[in-house]
């Protein structure tokens, strides 16, 4: 390697890091020397960055993630980009232009998988079909191809064999195609409109419907409750307090006695475990509590997981509640239930449509509302969920209209 002049002046020695210590450090900034820095967030994903100066600024400049650029290639564009900055130019410029030059639409993909959908994603099975996907039908015709270069001829090659076939994975492959050349296109790897945009015109209509979760009748579902409440076993205990509350399958799986406030009758969710990514607070009905006192009572802990499995440590498993409606006959799925509220809710109740959502935590799309709700609703679900508690836990309940 070319020695870089003035590099012997430097306060830092180089090369620290040793390939190794770049697969196994823990979070935060590691330097190698030269102004190289390794740095690894707290969901472990690693990426280069160089600190030096330019035009007598600092600026840090980042080199790429760990899993496409190896500790040499790193040193060897920090050295490299150092030198454009001490002959006055724009290291940034630089970079972008190569980046340009020699990235593949493999490359960039991998690298929005690395760096965005992996470490922000917590259902691992998505995490994996997210790239999987793009690997089987995309990687075979564009994936050598220049990112920059990717148009949508490439495009239709990718969708059109699957597009009537298997419509719903074409659908999700065209939605990764347009994050991935998105991302390209604000990193500087290419420019102009997303090739995806208006592809579907090229292509011929699908005909499938969206499949959503079977939900069960919501009339039916007081005798429902009753043989529910008449199963033995956690997963009964668990798929009841999952219809009181509204709430997901694994929110309740994973549901803590140190979220769960008895007294105050409220149950908060931390934000790691929500799908929108912030606390939500459910209020309990005395139909809830009394759940709860239940599955206390039957695992005799008084702390760890509300509803645990057999296995110590370990929370019930989706499959265990889907085996109650198994057994049970219920032509609808767990998570369908949340839809049973939802009707039921729009039927026989004249609450608030924005505590309806607030109640199955929907994030608000439209960023005006959102911007201006500064309220989780919180005493008004309450009320509707003791009025949904009352509906499910009455044998032969009748409709009634609720004012808001």
């Amino acid at each position: 390697m070319e020695n870089d002049p003035g590099e012997a002046k430097r306060a830092h020695p180089r090369n620290r890091l040793t390939p190794p210590a770049v697969r196994s450090m823990g979070p935060g900034r590691h330097a190698d020397g030269g102004g190289l820095y390794l740095e690894v967030d707290k969901t472990g994903a690693r990426r280069w960055f160089l600190r030096t100066m330019v035009q007598g600024r600092r600026k840090d400049i980042g080199l790429g993630p760990v899993s496409l650029v190896s500790l040499s290639d790193a040193r060897e564009e920090a050295r490299r980009l150092r030198k454009v900055a001490r002959d006055g130019g724009d290291p940034v410029a630089e970079r972008d232009k190569d980046k340009r030059k020699s990235m593949t639409f493999e490359e960039a993909a991998r690298t929005v998988w690395a760096e965005n959908v992996a470490p922000n994603n917590k259902n691992a099975k998505h995490v994996a079909q997210w790239l999987s996907t793009l690997e089987t039908y995309t990687f075979p015709t564009m994936g050598k191809r220049s990112v920059h270069a990717v148009d949508q001829a490439d495009i239709l090659r990718a969708l059109a064999p699957i597009w009537t076939e298997k419509p719903e994975t074409a659908r999700r492959v065209r939605q990764r195609l347009r994050v991935v050349l998105d991302w390209a296109y604000a990193s500087g790897h290419r420019e102009g409109v997303n090739p995806v945009e208006g592809v579907d015109k090229a292509l011929p209509k699908q005909r499938d419907r969206a499949v959503h979760h079977a939900a069960f009748p919501w009339r039916d579902l007081p005798d429902l409750m009753v043989r529910i409440a008449a199963a033995d076993g956690m997963g009964a205990l668990a798929l009841r307090f999952a219809i009181l509350t509204a709430a997901r399958s694994g929110e309740v799986r994973g549901a803590t006695w140190a979220e769960l406030d008895i007294d105050a009758k409220v149950w908060t969710i931390p934000a790691d475990r929500m799908k929108a990514g912030r606390d939500h607070r459910v209020p309990l009905s005395d139909a809830a509590i009394e759940v709860l006192g239940t599955a206390k009572a039957m695992a005799d802990r008084p702390e760890g997981l509300a509803f645990p499995s057999r296995r110590a440590g370990r929370p019930l498993s989706d499959m265990t509640l889907a085996a109650v409606m198994k057994r049970l006959s219920v032509p609808a799925t767990v998570h369908g239930f949340r839809s049973t509220f939802r009707d039921w809710s729009e039927e026989a109740t004249n609450f608030p449509h924005e505590v309806k959502e607030a109640a199955l935590a929907h994030t608000v799309k439209n960023k005006a509302e959102a911007a201006y709700r500064r309220t989780d609703l919180f005493e008004k679900r309450r009320a509707m969920m003791d009025v949904w508690a009352g509906h499910a836990t009455e044998a032969g309940a009748k409709v009634v209209r609720i004012g808001a």
